[in-house]
């Protein structure tokens, strides 16, 4: 219980600020949006590059962390849709967005600061490892599988090539690429680049939780329940256990293996809905499915924290 208070409560209370801002008009939905953007396009990514410029790429990224990761991530992905084909009936440009909901966890806004109250800033060097790879991989099945869902539609190597471009455009990657550039050329940065990047960075969490609160303000729970409760159940329960399962297996150290299975515990991120939004497919099913992981994961971690040795 006192993971759950001195954790859990204290990231999910800043997000509830934002919620009851937004909601009760102190903090208007235009101004969210421009702390999302800040946050999104300048702060995280300030945070990303300083991370990935300092980690210990040899000593961090290994096989066992990475592999048991996404195998759990893209395990979800295609439990997530064939129960959107087999038992709800979804066509398959619905049932790829349903299956990218349970492939996408909120590996920043929620993995970072948890993982970080949870075990200190020494551990957060696993979570980045994840994070390195975390967008281009997702993207790259979510992409693959919608467009060969629709493949038969015009235009199918256009729309690719716009999505690809939108997503190594993408401010998140873009930083991670310079953290590495930085990293494995050993590029000495001056002190005054640094200290005015880990300026930026420090706003960047408690900002984008305040944001994110705003932000599920806006996604209405609506219809498609057992649809959504399927998502819950995949990214907070199925995604966590195949990934503590397979690191346990492959004899992942202790503290691999908690950044590994806290990372995958994590909500659907906002960004699902945008993929969602992108192609026009189960955007009801997303939205919602954001707010409702998001709300019930405060106990679902607690009690992967308490399984985690």
């Amino acid at each position: 219980m006192q993971a759950l208070f001195e954790i859990i409560l204290p990231v999910f209370v800043v997000i509830g600020f934002g919620y009851a801002a937004t909601w009760w008009g102190l903090f208007s939905e235009s101004a969210i949006d421009g702390l999302v953007r800040f946050t999104q396009n300048f702060a995280i990514p300030c945070l990303l590059f300083r991370a990935i410029s300092e980690i210990d790429i040899g000593g961090t990224i290994n096989a066992p962390l990475i592999f048991s990761y996404y195998l759990g991530a893209f395990a979800s992905f295609f439990a997530g849709y064939a129960g959107a084909r087999l038992f709800f009936g979804r066509g398959p440009e619905d049932a790829v967005a349903i299956g990218f909901c349970c492939l996408f966890s909120n590996t920043i806004l929620l993995g970072i600061p948890i993982t970080d109250r949870a075990y200190g800033p020494a551990a957060l060097a696993d979570n980045f490892a994840i994070i390195a790879f975390h967008a281009p991989l997702c993207y790259m099945l979510g992409v693959t599988a919608m467009e060969i869902a629709r493949s038969q539609a015009p235009g199918f190597r256009a729309k690719a090539a716009r999505v690809l471009k939108a997503m190594f455009s993408n401010p998140f990657v873009i930083a991670i690429a310079l953290g590495f550039a930085a990293n494995v050329s050993d590029l000495p940065l001056p002190a005054f680049f640094t200290s005015s990047v880990d300026l930026v960075a420090q706003a960047a969490l408690p900002a984008a939780l305040f944001g994110l609160g705003g932000v599920l303000f806006q996604y209405r729970p609506e219809g498609d329940l057992k649809t959504i409760l399927m998502v819950c159940a995949i990214s907070l329960v199925l995604h966590p256990a195949i990934v503590w399962g397979t690191g346990r297996a492959s004899g992942l150290d202790q503290d691999a293996l908690r950044s590994a299975v806290l990372t995958a515990s994590m909500a659907p991120g906002v960004n699902t809905y945008i993929f969602a939004n992108m192609y026009a497919a189960a955007r009801r099913v997303a939205a919602s499915s954001v707010l409702i992981a998001t709300a019930a994961s405060t106990f679902t971690i607690w009690l992967w924290l308490l399984v985690l040795p």
